[in-house]
């Protein structure tokens, strides 16, 4: 199976597209350059057959293999168990923001366990691995900015400190996110967070470049910003 996958993504690789992704995503040199659309067809029809054997199979030498297995995972038809035991397999795979959110977006089985899932994600808030915290934060964002979940998720992105680009920008992009869903509680929060001055500041500036968010509401946020 793993001949035949690698012999398809090397016939649907395109050189320009894969210059256009290498400029995407930083210090990853294993791209084919197939296209999202191509991986997607790929992985469902993966994931209506023996996917479990093609999971505990995989290859990882292609940045689209990697990929290939987000996308099974968020395809397959199982209990939520057996998913997040496989979740947790794949997760130390992850080394770059795109397929640490293509995995997170595929992830929608979250949505009727989301109890389960919380569970699951938080201990990945408290890693030393930037892309598992990432993976954690994206989770949040993707599936638990709610009026049920808003205090929680305000408090656990406020537990992390960490110096990685692709923490603080996941972070930045998640209290944005709040704010536009939950804007009264995520406003509060902001007035006495503990964020880091560019997580706070990236944090205002996505809030402020969102059209779901009021002219009078910018202005607002822009009058907080830290300088020191």
């Amino acid at each position: 199976m793993n001949n035949q996958l690698k012999e398809q993504l090397l016939e649907l690789s395109d050189v320009k597209y894969q210059q256009f992704t290498a400029r995407l995503i930083p210090n990853i040199t294993n791209l084919l350059g197939v296209r999202h659309p191509e991986l997607h067809k790929l992985a469902k029809s993966i994931a209506k057959g023996d996917w479990r054997t093609y999971l505990n199979q995989a290859e990882d030498e292609y940045f689209e293999e990697v990929m290939l297995q987000a996308m099974v995972i968020g395809y397959v038809k199982t209990d939520i168990d057996e998913l997040l035991e496989y979740a947790a397999v794949f997760i130390p795979k992850i080394n770059n923001w795109s397929i640490c959110d293509s995995f997170c977006s595929g992830l929608k089985i979250t949505k009727k366990n989301r109890a389960r899932v919380w569970d699951f994600v938080i201990p990945y808030l408290s890693s030393q691995d930037t892309y598992h915290i990432r993976f954690g934060v994206v989770m949040l964002l993707t599936y638990f900015v709610d009026e049920e979940y808003i205090d929680q998720v305000l408090h656990k992105l406020d537990t992390i400190h960490s110096e990685e680009y692709y923490v603080q920008m996941a972070v930045a992009w998640a209290i944005s996110i709040c704010y536009i869903k939950m804007p009264e509680p995520t406003l509060i929060y902001l007035q006495s967070s503990s964020l880091d001055r560019f997580t706070y500041n990236k944090a205002l500036q996505k809030i402020t470049e969102s059209y779901q968010v009021s002219a009078e509401q910018k202005v607002l946020i822009r009058s907080m910003r830290r300088k020191s």
